[in-house]
């Protein structure tokens, strides 16, 4: 079989490699063999091939892997009670997070660093590491969802009993920019009846967003004091739940823009990991400004991913995921630099099979 490796050492220098095919032979207890047929691109794949993912992991710098995680593929040969032979089934990121708050024992499982990942054709997974994938999705869409999908669901949901997601067009959501984890969390927050925000530097991308439902659209690079629109736009109320996927430029504002008692979700850094000296701030005074909490979201576990497929992603509540692009399995490389370049709207995605 064929697949892609890393040595972390830069996407451009990315290889894809012979490697032995495995087979039912190769399979434990509770295992099954998956074909792999689509593979869903994220930021954080672009960091570890190039070497700058340096937190959540255990493994050596520079060490080579199978980078990526997100995949939809076919179950092709099976130890396992729970998934026969032409099961389709996604991935869970760390394969070892089912329930609950995420451990650090948990990062030790996650697909493309530390573990190997699913940029390849074929792969043994753990049946407690898949879920059904949904009947109604294609294997591209559904390739979308362990990463994006879950962290959206995550980020509105967390302080949420399970089965009883927030609702209600009196609910704010404020999503920054239109890659896959704010165009899904703009698509799930619609499901739900939310009323929602979303940022970009694009017009055509803004457009686009209303076409998927959007109540508000925020051009940042023309509205700088894109906080303070948020607060005309809501009455001077601002945002109950924040999905805040910008990092040191942008979360200082989401604390002067979120609801008092609200919740900011930190998600990603795409401004940067780093305040400048001029734009620090004090948290604490933030945080106790407007009684808001910052909760950081990695992902989620497995039973949060099947409650948002059997709620969010029901049929009948008609949500297809955003797919930008589709990239052949010999193009992974362009597929990445295509991500990094941030020109995308919503996932960026490779077909393997």
């Amino acid at each position: 079989m064929k697949q892609w490796t890393t040595g972390q050492d830069g996407i451009k220098n990315i290889k894809l490699e012979e490697s032995k095919t495995p087979t039912e032979t190769d399979l434990n207890d509770g295992q099954v063999l998956v074909k792999i047929g689509y593979v869903s691109l994220n930021y954080r794949d672009t960091e570890v091939c190039s070497g700058t993912y340096g937190h959540h992991a255990s493994i050596e710098p520079g060490a080579s892997l199978v980078p990526c995680s997100d995949m939809c593929g076919t179950v092709v040969a099976s130890k396992s009670a729970q998934y026969e032979s032409g099961t389709r089934v996604l991935s869970i990121f760390n394969q070892t997070h089912l329930s609950g708050q995420v451990t650090e024992q948990d990062l030790g499982s996650g697909l493309g660093l530390p573990l190997s990942g699913v940029l390849t054709q074929y792969r043994i997974f753990p049946d407690t590491g898949l879920v059904p994938a949904p009947s109604h999705l294609s294997d591209a869409e559904a390739s979308t969802l362990p990463i994006a999908a879950v962290t959206a669901w995550t980020s509105l949901n967390h302080f949420q009993p399970m089965g009883q997601p927030i609702s209600g067009k009196d609910r704010i959501v404020l999503l920054q920019g239109t890659g896959g984890v704010s165009i899904a969390g703009l698509q799930i927050a619609k499901a739900l009846g939310l009323t929602t925000i979303i940022t970009s530097s694009s017009d055509e991308k803004l457009k686009r967003a209303k076409e998927l439902g959007a109540d508000h659209t925020i051009n940042y690079h023309t509205t700088a004091d894109w906080d303070k629109k948020v607060l005309e736009l809501m009455s001077g109320r601002g945002a109950d739940v924040i999905l805040e996927t910008g990092g040191s430029q942008t979360l200082w504002k989401s604390f002067e823009c979120v609801a008092f008692g609200g919740l900011i979700s930190a998600i990603g850094y795409l401004s940067g990991k780093e305040d400048q000296p001029e734009k620090r701030f004090n948290v604490n005074v933030m945080a106790l400004k407007r009684n808001v909490t910052l909760k950081g979201i990695l992902n989620g576990p497995k039973d949060r991913f099947e409650e948002m497929l059997e709620i969010a992603y029901a049929e009948e509540k008609g949500i297809k995921p955003v797919v930008d692009r589709v990239f052949e399995f010999e193009e992974a490389k362009e597929a990445l630099q295509y991500l990094e370049s941030g020109s995308h709207f919503g996932k960026v995605v490779v077909r393997v099979a």
